[in-house]
């Protein structure tokens, strides 16, 4: 994902987090399961900071986990395409 494409990503959802963005760059680069340790280190942020925003994502239903290991979901590949905007997220 660009940075051009995390500008327009900051545009169209309000509630995000700058580590958000790092979050969807990251899982855009590698459609990996991931850890949020595993994450936080890849990204440079705090695992915790990491792992809360974790959760808003997958509530918002961009992300899935099982058993703490977090990818993408169909609407978060949506999403990443362009797809999505903030009116058809739920807000966490």
């Amino acid at each position: 994902m660009s940075r051009d494409k995390i500008e327009e990503m900051v545009e169209r959802i309000s509630w995000f987090s700058p580590v958000d963005y790092e979050i969807f760059l990251f899982l855009e680069d590698h459609d990996i399961l991931i850890s949020p340790k595993m994450l936080a280190e890849n990204i440079e942020y705090d695992r915790q900071y990491v792992y809360k925003r974790l959760r808003v994502l997958t509530e918002a239903g961009l992300l899935e986990s099982d058993d703490g290991i977090y990818e993408l979901t169909d609407l978060g590949r949506d999403f990443l395409a362009g797809d999505v905007g903030e009116d058809d997220l739920p807000e966490p």
